[in-house]
């Protein structure tokens, strides 16, 4: 499985930078002024688009739930009460 990531990834590249220019001047920019690979970055870039990528929708499909009263929601009130938290803990932190 290794061998056959090692030789995607380049393939992948390639494309990405060929078929979005605007990240390949940002890449190339980067080799020049960082000193890393192209291959370097564009892992990063990847790698760091998946997780944000993969923040925002759970983030927005649950914020669908609870406009949708699917999603239990609860107060500042509740939460402080829950946690025996009141006005007078508060001041002396």
């Amino acid at each position: 499985m290794g061998t056959v990531r090692a030789k995607m990834v380049p393939l992948a590249h390639r494309f990405l930078l060929w078929t979005l220019p605007e990240l390949r001047k940002t890449v190339d920019e980067l080799v020049e002024d960082a000193g890393r690979s192209r291959d370097f970055y564009l892992c990063e870039i990847i790698e760091r688009g998946v997780g944000e990528t993969e923040d925002y929708y759970l983030a927005s499909a649950s914020a669908d739930r609870i406009r949708q009263g699917v999603e239990p929601t609860h107060s500042d009130e509740e939460i402080r009460a829950d946690l025996g938290l009141d006005d007078n803990v508060r001041s002396r932190i």
